[in-house]
């Protein structure tokens, strides 16, 4: 860095970070960086450590060493919902909603101020509520959809629902397993688009396996293996990294 030059601000910053399990380390030493308004996709073969990450990063799992830092603020020594409350949001690879509730009453029970005890008590169905619902729902296909029971979705609809539900929470990252297993080639391509549009105010960070979605979403790819850096760069670099090739793509 030059004399008299500002350290840069990134969205995240996760620096030097370890996580051993009976003394195996499913990340080991791990550094990266996320911008504002980034999609940044983690790939890697089965047990590289890349779910492993994201649960290090909502705090579902405790770090043995290192640092997260979220808009500057150290993740680490935070618990789950309070770092859900910094603006970090995460989905899991299975859609977890309410399948007996309608796609409106999903959304509407995500919304910020019915979550805890006292807010669901004292929770209005305002038209401040009414608008970010359907605004949330067009942004993810389902603006039709909203009276229709949860349960009668199509998988990737589901999956669309989930994705919303957090966005109504409208957090800063948000990170997703694997969004795109079990989707249609259409449904795929949907929610390539989905994500380019939700980036204009956060970032996205994403485990995935499908290269084509890959191609379609990322700004920059991190390669995972044995809980380390592989290689890291825009998905044309990766693709054609003989590393990557030898251990991932290759097979």
């Amino acid at each position: 860095m030059l004399v008299g030059q500002q350290p840069r601000e990134f969205l995240l910053a996760v620096e030097a970070l370890t996580v051993s399990f009976d003394g195996f380390k499913a990340v080991n030493d791990l550094s990266f960086y996320v911008d504002e308004n980034e999609i940044r996709v983690i790939i890697g073969p089965n047990g590289a450590g890349k779910t492993t990450v994201l649960d290090l990063i909502c705090g579902k799992t405790r770090a043995t060493s290192g640092s997260i830092q979220f808009r500057g603020k150290e993740l680490t020594r935070m618990k789950e919902n309070e770092i859900v409350k910094t603006g970090v949001g995460r989905k899991f690879q299975n859609p977890s909603i309410y399948d007996d509730l309608t796609v409106f009453e999903n959304l509407e029970i995500s919304y910020p101020r019915g979550r805890s005890v006292f807010g669901a008590l004292t929770f209005t169905r305002d038209a401040a509520v009414r608008d970010r619902v359907h605004e949330v729902a067009e942004m993810i296909f389902l603006q039709d959809r909203l009276n229709m029971s949860a349960d009668l979705l199509s998988h990737g609809q589901k999956q669309w629902l989930e994705i919303g539900m957090l966005l109504i929470q409208d957090p800063d990252l948000l990170m997703l397993d694997e969004p795109v297993a079990g989707m249609s080639v259409s449904e795929r391509a949907k929610t390539a688009e989905l994500l380019n549009r939700i980036i204009k105010n956060r970032s996205v960070l994403v485990i995935e396996h499908d290269m084509k979605f890959v191609e379609d979403i990322a700004h920059k790819v991190t390669v995972l293996h044995q809980g380390q850096i592989l290689s890291e760069g825009t998905m044309d670099k990766v693709k054609n990294d003989p590393k990557v090739i030898e251990v991932y793509l290759g097979h």
